[in-house]
């Protein structure tokens, strides 16, 4: 019983940041862009991050490979923001070297009536395949990226499916503004990326797991 008991109050105490049943753990180490502290805008707390329009992007951490990201966002009416994923701060910007998740207000931000800058597509490259919920409402994400195979998905549905590297994406990419990075979406390992794009946004419940290489 004293052994049991012992084991019961270690789980109480660090099973936040054990890895649920699914392989899942909490995204918890975030830092700025190119920098060691948490910039005042971006509030970190009990699994909530908030933002306010200031502070550049923030980043994990750690830097991953293969992974499966789960997370729920709200966005600001009129609000831009985004997760960028494999980024390399060995690149002048965050987005110059990974691909992002759009989160987007899209009935009253610039650029919401463009399908390839919707919120849940690739941006600028695969629109998605369906809408999100309006401005101030949570939506539930899941960024699945296993080698060059990338899906993003919106409230329980798939909505962007593509290839790293295929022919669709090179063309697609040739034909956007990355075209002038040669090496965006190559990067094999790198930080996941909350961008800063001037408005207030919220994240909650960053889960993350890690695929096998």
């Amino acid at each position: 019983m004293r052994l049991a008991a012992v084991v019961l109050i270690a789980l109480l105490s660090f099973g936040p940041a054990l890895a649920d049943d699914a392989g899942f753990r909490p995204l918890t180490d975030w830092r700025a862009w190119r920098g060691t502290a948490i910039p005042s805008q971006w509030v970190i707390n009990d699994g909530v991050i908030e933002h306010q329009p200031g502070g550049g992007d923030l980043v994990s951490v750690e830097t991953f490979r293969n992974f499966e990201l789960r997370f729920d966002w709200k966005i600001s009416p009129g609000g831009n923001s985004g997760v960028i994923y494999r980024s390399s701060e060995d690149f002048a910007l965050p987005y110059s070297s990974g691909p992002e998740y759009q989160v987007l207000d899209n009935a009253a931000a610039e650029g919401g009536n463009d399908p390839l800058q919707q919120a849940a597509g690739c941006y600028g490259l695969y629109a998605p395949a369906a809408a999100a919920k309006p401005a101030g409402e949570w939506n539930s994400a899941r960024i699945v990226v296993d080698g060059n195979h990338v899906e993003h998905w919106l409230n329980g549905q798939k909505v962007v499916e593509y290839e790293i590297a295929s022919a669709d994406w090179k063309q697609r990419v040739a034909k956007s503004k990355f075209a002038a990075w040669p090496e965006y979406g190559t990067i094999a390992s790198g930080h996941v990326d909350l961008q800063d794009h001037g408005s207030a946004v919220t994240y909650r419940n960053l889960m993350i797991k890690v695929l096998p290489d």
